[in-house]
Parts: structure tokens; sequence; C-alpha cells
């Protein structure tokens, strides 16, 4: 059932937000907006692995998230939001480009040192804030690649980067807390990086006789089960071999505060700048890294859930929740600010590291009453939490409305009456009206793709109300090897009605034939799609 709230202010507003784009040529264009409605601040808290059964507001009985319950109790919780891709790198280049990452080579999981992915110039999330006067921050993990075709110079000015694809202010990691280099990055340099200790790093071979985890075991604090045997920073063996960069090496345990703090400096330095060059909203996006392995919480936290360390960092990803909306009251600027809540893919339990995330579940279902997980076609790898609270513009309820991360660059280009270029954000569709809780329809197709390609729709008009699933034919394991997550291949189609089969244990496609092909002959339309 959806809950959808219309207030007179909302239907007052409904024009300074809609509807369509106006396309001429290859640009896309908004319809005005009201000139008298004040730009709000946009925050998108982008988390890592966190499932759809991870949230106490999603129904995780095992550890309580009280500051993301409070975003939800505050504002609209989806009930069928969608990542693209149930890994992180094509779901973040989705989500910042508007287009599907299978359409471009180069976007899968990107290793340690992967050139910059999205192409500096290209339309852009970030890129239509900043078109809008915003000031645009990236804090957190970035996992989307550094520097031109050579790669990145980790002892150099590190770009193209966050910087040439629409961002103004940059805090990152430059791809996982599992990959090396072990280093933050403000804008174009490595912090704290001492020019006499240069990096190196290779992914093909050892550099040196530095210590790895496969060869000296006894150095490691946290054990690797599969992988993670390389080079060993801060106790952990990582992916990749580094040396160098001593001074400039993080501390997983810190690294919660690190961004969290990151992100409330560029947060107060925005209201520095509005209180002396005049008024200019910010976009932050912050992508926290706390579920994601290595699970290295700090000790506020350490033992707290009950868990075990993956439980542990849960609570420390809704402790920064909890930190930035304290700022946002702090400052003033709860009313105007948008906030976003989210995660890059699916859930994953042990994905490299012997943390017992395993055999403390204790019950708790990560991915709640979804099948699969993080790197599966099934729903648990890509169906996500999503929260949106904006005081007086999103009223708190639930909505079954179906929403795509590739859809944020059209939604927030029509709520800021910016252009983007459409041969760019070829797949991001207009469902701002969705999106802050207007229409209960929401997008006509989901596309989600995991090695394979599904594609999710509702009922078509005429029929009894539901929402199926098409997963094509593929060939692989039914298992990911190493993490025991079910992977959904299957050399047979298959076909779910998702609203009686929610966890996709019943096969229809035999029954239903004709929905079958049309939802096949669907998803190939949009995979020849072609820029106009």
């Amino acid at each position: 059932m959806t809950f959808l709230f219309h207030t007179p202010l909302s239907i007052m507003l409904t024009k300074a937000f809609t509807a369509g784009l106006l396309v001429f040529g290859t640009t896309a264009f908004a319809q005005p907006a009201n000139p008298a409605t004040q730009r709000p601040n946009i925050v998108l808290i982008y988390a890592d692995d966190i499932g759809y059964g991870d949230l106490s507001c999603y129904g995780n009985k095992r550890v309580k998230t009280p500051n993301v319950d409070r975003l939800a109790s505050q504002g609209l919780r989806f009930t069928n939001a969608y990542a693209t891709a149930a890994t992180c790198t094509p779901s973040r280049y989705s989500l910042l480009t508007g287009e599907y990452a299978w359409r471009q080579k180069g976007t899968g999981i990107a290793p340690g040192n992967a050139s910059l992915i999205i192409r500096p110039g290209c339309s852009t999330l970030p890129g239509v804030f900043k078109s809008a006067g915003y000031q645009t921050g990236a804090v957190g993990k970035w996992h989307l690649g550094l520097g031109g075709a050579e790669g990145p110079n980790w002892n150099g000015d590190l770009k193209p980067g966050p910087l040439e694809v629409g961002f103004t202010y940059s805090y990152i990691m430059a791809a996982t807390g599992d990959r090396v280099p072990c280093v933050y990055v403000e804008n174009h340099r490595v912090v704290n990086l001492d020019p006499n200790d240069p990096i190196k790093v290779d992914y093909k071979q050892k550099i040196d006789n530095q210590p790895t985890g496969r060869e000296n075991p006894e150095l490691l604090k946290m054990k690797h089960s599969h992988g993670h045997d390389m080079t060993i920073v801060n106790g952990v063996g990582r992916i990749g071999y580094m040396t160098g960069g001593k001074s400039a090496r993080w501390k997983d345990e810190d690294m919660a505060d690190v961004f969290t703090n990151q992100a409330i400096k560029f947060i107060e330095n925005t209201q520095k700048n509005r209180a002396s060059a005049g008024a200019s909203p910010f976009f932050l996006y912050l992508a926290t890294h706390d579920i994601h392995v290595p699970r290295m919480p700090h000790s506020r936290f350490v033992g707290k859930s009950g868990l075990g360390p993956r439980g542990d960092a849960l609570l420390e990803f809704d402790w920064t929740v909890g930190e930035i909306l304290k700022t946002l009251d702090r400052l003033g600027l709860t009313n105007n600010t948008l906030v976003m809540l989210s995660s890059d893919n699916g859930p994953v339990v042990d994905d490299g590291y012997q943390d017992q995330a395993v055999e403390k579940l204790n019950g708790h279902k990560p991915a709640g009453i979804l099948r699969g997980g993080k790197y599966s076609a099934f729903e648990g790898g890509t169906r996500v939490p999503l929260l949106v609270r904006w005081p007086g513009q999103v009223k708190k309820g639930v909505s079954d409305a179906p929403i795509s991360q590739v859809d944020f660059l059209a939604d927030f280009a029509a709520l800021l009456n910016q252009s983007y270029n459409r041969s760019d954000g070829l797949d991001s569709e207009n469902q701002l009206n969705a999106l802050l809780g207007r229409d209960p329809v929401g997008r006509s197709v989901i596309v989600e793709h995991a090695g394979t390609w599904s594609l999710v729709q509702p009922n078509r008009p005429g029929e009894p109300a539901a929402r199926w699933k098409y997963i094509e034919p593929s060939k692989g394991p039914a298992y990911e090897k190493n993490t025991s997550t079910e992977l959904g291949n299957n050399t047979k189609p298959q076909l779910y009605n998702l609203t009686n089969d929610a966890g996709e244990k019943n096969n229809v496609a035999e029954q239903y034939p004709e929905r079958l092909l049309q939802m096949k002959q669907q998803l190939q339309e949009i995979q020849n799609k072609q820029p106009q």
C-alpha cells in the first residue's frame, strides 16, 4: 500500500518541480521553477553495502539505527528504490551521470589505480548543481578512478578527478578501504604526503620487500578469509601492493570520524561564504564506507551491536547520519535542506575478512525479505533503502513508487530549471514528483545489472495489479564462490511476480509466455537505445 501526502502548499508548488523535460536537439530543459521558491540545500548520504533489511526503519530488529529512523519518521521511506547495479563502481557512475554504467567500457569494479571513468565535460549530477550556482562537495568513497589515461600520479596532481566532473571541493578515498593506496585525497593532492617518501602502487607484482598478509600473517590484527592478502596497512592486508606514503596512510578506525568531520566542515564553510558573498546553496555527496570491508569501527562502537564488526559498523554509520542532522539543526538549515539516504548495492556478509560477520548474524537478515545480495541479479542485489526528507515539501509517510538512482540527474535538473545534455544522461528520466512523494506511480520500468540484466515493471493497463521481474538467461555459477551469495544466473529465463513473491522463489516464466516475451523485447529496446 502507498501512503502519499498532499498539502495545499505542495499542490500550489507542484508546477515548480515537475514534470516532463522539453527536449531541443540534444539538450533537455526542465520546466521553469517558481522564482519565489528558495533553492534547497541537498545532502545525499550514500551508504556502502547497506542492505534492504539492515536499518531498523526497514525492519532490522537486532540493531537499532535511531538517527536513520529519525530521518525516516520526518520524511518519506521508499519500499521500491533501486541502485542500477549490484556492485559499487557502476552504481556510483550511474547515479552521478544519468547513464547506465554497462553502456560504457571500464565501468566495472575499479581497481585502486584506475583512471577516471567519468568523462570530463559530460553532464553530471554535481555539474547540474554547479551550473545552478551551488557549492558542490564530494566527501568519502569515490571509486570512480583518478587521473587520465596514464592513471593516477599519487605524488603530484591527481586530475582529472571530482573537480573536473562538477564538484567544487572533494575529500575522498580513491577506491575502497580494502584497496591500496590507503590515503585520503583532498582536491588534487594526497593529504599529508611527505615528498621524501613517495607512494608507489602496483596491482600486478610486489614492490620492494614490504610485508604482506600472505607472507606475514603474524602482523595482521584482522585476518583475511579470501584475497586481501597483499600489502599490510594498519595491520590489515589489502588488495594490491603499496610502498611509501607512511605519513599519509589512514587509520581505518578513524575513517568515519574523518569523513564526517570533513562533511561538517564543508557545510560550515558554505555558510561562511553565504555571509561574505551572498546566498549560495550547497550540494553535499557524502559517500560513507562503514559497512564495506574491512570493518574496523571506532572503539566507541566496538562490541555495542552484539553482531560483531558489521553490526558495530551499522551503529557507526547511524552516528554519522546523526552528526549531519545535528549540524543542519545547529546552523538553522534543516527546513531548507533536502536530505536523501540510500545505498550503492545490496549487502554482503563475508567479503574477504575474518570478522565473524556470518557467525554473529544472530538471526539478522541484511537483505530483509529479498533474495540474493551484493553481486546478485535477484532483488537483494539492487533494491536498497531510500529516505527523503524536506520539511514542508515532503511529508512523512511510505511510498511504493519505483525509484531508480539513475534519474537523480533529471530530477534535480527539473527542480533547479537546469539543462543537461541528453546524449550524456541518456537513461535519466524526470521522476521528481515521485521522489518528492507527489506521484504514486514512479518509473514504468527499472533496469538492474549484475553480470546479467533484469527488468522490473508494474502491471499493464487492464491487468490485475502486480509488479513483475524478468531476468535474462545467463551462464555462470549459481553462487559467488567467496561470499556464498546467490547470483541469479540461470540458462533459462526467469519471471517473478514480485507482488506475491517478493523473495523470488517461484519462476513463473512458463505460465506467462506473453508477459515474458513482452518484457524481453522491452529490455532489448532499452539495451539498444541510442542518443538522439
